[in-house]
């Protein structure tokens, strides 16, 4: 019992003297191949810190691709796409403008299954560029990288670590379809584990649990469309057959950017990694500007407002109808946004183009949170304990706020139905209602309750990969089974023909017996009858 107490605290002393050990040892050489877009925010934090560790980072980047930018923590290394700059943002500003038009559900998901369609094809292209750029190849391969760091919404760099023939590391939120559950080969209960978007909480009635089934029938065909191009892809540049569960079952370790403070329990395997609020660990000093805003708020503090980096303008009727709530209150309102301002604007609501979020957030003057519920957001609200006001607007974000919704954290509203009003009460339902300020804490307090940051625990589990050249012993006999071996149907195939074999055999025993014993009496007594008469 004495040893086994002393466990935990081995391992926390363990961590920490890792934690501290000099900078430069086990010195290795990592590729990045990143997705664009708030993907790469998330990442960048790991990236820098690996960096300080003295690791050599080099990342590959299309030309066209948002936020990933020279830094002097890593090397950049560009290769040419079909497609321009301009072409995603003015993709993004669409998918962001479509979210608010309030079309008819059918006309809504035709829409949405051809933007998705027509997004893929395009990033499908660029990541076609980067595998049939020869020369970049073939520098790459003459580099000598230890692991391959890659985020596998777009399983690009999971294309380029087979060809490296290298150890890849996954960093990620989630990925659609429950297709990270494929790659890992963990159990995905449909009965007890929401599916993607559906809403779910984890403790479901009848029809929500037909809800879920009917989420698993339906989702492969949106990921289908997305995801099967890569494979085709894969099986020409590695010159074998490729499926996408080969690319995705190759990595070492899943760094999942979740916490089950968030998110629902359930079943988890050897390499996944829970690393939540890996972007929120450090706040730095407010710049003069926002320090001034933040002074000017008064005894009632600062409200801060982002809807993400994929919303850049609002359509003009919802834009008002926003800025109305937001002006029937007295805190000062941060409000990131880039579009034309509304005409209604109120003196206490201040537009930015750009904001310190996490900053914001963390200042003790800061009342409330009007965010997207993208996982970015949600874990730096926890992070500082900020009661959240949430207007998902696609993807997992509707996940994201009904959990916080569910775990009295913040106030979920509907952005293509909501009114001035609805938004005036929520914000001062989660700000004066003192239950969502404490609720918050609450998971603040469990979320930081841990033996390491998840930015260390991040960066430990990529150093192990590298020093090991991966992580074969983490990897479950699952992955070599066929679909009807994992299931055990082989086995149940064979057991219920013994069975029947059995009792067959039994049957025809006893038919048999049955004729031996009786069959000769009846025949007896009808002879017996004959002669008497």
């Amino acid at each position: 019992m004495a040893m086994a107490s002393q466990g935990p605290r081995l391992l926390v002393l363990g961590l920490l003297l890792w934690a501290l050990r000099p900078l430069g040892s086990h010195a290795g050489k990592l590729l990045v191949v990143p997705v664009g877009g708030s993907h790469w925010l998330s990442m960048v934090g790991v990236i820098q810190r690996l960096q300080q560790s003295g690791h050599e980072i080099v990342v590959v980047a299309p030309e066209a691709v948002l936020h990933i930018k020279e830094e002097s923590f890593y090397t950049l290394r560009r290769y040419a796409v079909p497609f321009r700059k301009e072409d995603m943002e003015a993709s993004f500003s669409e998918l962001g403008h479509n979210v608010f038009e309030n079309d008819p559900f059918l006309q809504r998901m035709i829409k949405i299954y051809k933007k998705v369609k027509k997004d893929s094809a395009l990033l499908l292209s660029g990541c076609s560029h980067l595998v049939h750029n020869k020369e970049l190849m073939a520098s790459l391969a003459e580099s000598s990288f230890d692991v391959v760091l890659t985020d596998p919404f777009l399983p690009c760099g999971a294309i380029v670590a087979q060809y490296l023939a290298l150890p890849a590391v996954f960093f990620l939120n989630a990925l659609p379809c429950g297709l990270h559950y494929e790659g890992t080969q963990c159990p995905n209960p449909v009965s007890y584990v929401p599916r993607s978007m559906s809403s779910n909480p984890d403790h479901m009635t009848f029809l929500q649990r037909v809800k879920n089934m009917l989420f698993v029938l339906t989702e492969k065909v949106t990921c289908n469309v997305v995801y099967s191009p890569y494979a085709q892809l894969a099986s020409e540049v590695l010159q074998r057959d490729v499926t996408v569960q080969d690319l995705l079952t190759s990595a070492s370790i899943w760094l999942l950017r979740t916490d089950f403070v968030n998110d629902f329990p359930k079943p988890v395997m050897p390499n996944m990694v829970f690393i939540g609020g890996v972007n929120c660990l450090h706040k730095n000093l407010l710049s003069k500007e926002f320090e001034a805003y933040v002074n000017a708020s008064g005894e009632h503090g600062i409200v801060v407002f982002s809807l993400g980096s994929m919303v850049s303008e609002i359509p003009e009727k919802k834009a008002m109808a926003i800025a109305e709530g937001l002006g029937k209150i007295p805190q000062t309102v941060l409000w990131r946004y880039t579009g034309t301002p509304p005409s209604n604007l109120a003196k206490n609501t201040i537009l930015v183009k750009w904001l310190p979020q996490n900053d914001l957030l963390g200042h003790p003057k800061t009342r409330a949170f009007i965010t997207h519920a993208g996982s970015h957001g949600i874990y730096e609200g926890i992070c500082n304990g900020v009661p959240m006001v949430m207007m998902p607007l696609f993807g997992d974000q509707m996940d994201n706020a009904k959990r916080m919704e569910t775990r009295g954290a913040g106030v979920n509203l509907n952005v293509l139905e909501m009114t001035a009003d609805d938004l005036e009460d929520a914000l001062k339902k989660v700000i004066y209602d003192k239950s969502y300020k404490e609720n918050i804490m609450r998971l603040s307090s469990l979320h930081k309750d841990r033996p390491i940051e998840p930015l260390d625990l991040a960066v430990f589990w990529v150093e192990f990969v590298m020093r090991h050249k991966g992580a074969p012993h983490l990897r479950p006999a699952a992955h070599d089974l066929t679909w009807y071996q994992y299931h055990s149907l082989d086995v149940i195939g064979f057991l219920l023909a013994i069975v029947l074999f059995v009792a067959f055999v039994a049957f025809k025993c006893c038919a048999y017996g049955f004729r031996k014993c009786f069959g000769k009496k009846g025949r007896g007594k009808k002879a017996h009858k004959s002669k008497t008469h």
